[in-house]
């Protein structure tokens, strides 16, 4: 499934927020149920089946990562959790431990400055794979270097991701 296409919009990597939403709402209430109940029930199972994949198609274009990962697979790369470079992996382990440590510690003014820190990392990592796929898109055919680009920078985000997910069980248990 191609979720832009699914949703009608451009395959870009920096989609317009209030133009996904729309587009999202406008197809949900062509495809509600209510106004496909006398039709026959092909016709409405073909109805609920499009109204799912629109679902999931919002679901994936609302989502930087996975909106990166359907752009990259469009453009023939492959989305892989191919190993990191060591420079990332060390960094991250750095962090990680710092982060253990501030847990350990109660640290919550800490963990907000790793956690701040890392989402500094992680919008720039975006604003180059806006770069790497908009630079793509230009190309007749995407370059190799581009695609392996793109998907190290899929990588970062992955990586930065986990991050905040710890940093958001550490609130979680502060909170319990």
């Amino acid at each position: 499934m191609d979720p832009f296409a699914t949703l009608g919009l451009p395959r870009r990597y920096d989609v317009d927020k209030v133009e996904l939403d729309r587009r999202y709402r406008e197809l949900q209430q062509t495809l509600h149920p209510d106004k496909h109940a006398s039709a026959p029930a092909s016709e409405r199972a073909l109805t609920l089946r499009k109204a799912i994949e629109v679902n999931e198609a919002y679901r994936v274009l609302r989502d930087d990562q996975k909106r990166a990962e359907a752009l990259l697979a469009t453009l023939g790369g492959r989305v892989s959790d191919q190993t990191a470079d060591p420079e990332l992996l060390m960094e991250m382990m750095e962090l990680r431990e710092s982060l253990s440590e501030a847990r350990a510690d109660k640290d919550a003014a800490r963990v907000a400055k790793l956690s701040a820190a890392v989402a500094e990392h992680a919008a720039g990592a975006r604003r180059e794979l806006a770069q790497v796929f908009e630079q793509l898109q230009k190309e007749s055919a995407p370059i190799a270097s581009g695609l392996q680009r793109a998907q190290a920078l899929l990588g970062r985000l992955r990586y930065y991701r986990r991050f905040q997910d710890e940093v958001a069980m550490f609130e979680d248990d502060a909170l319990g």
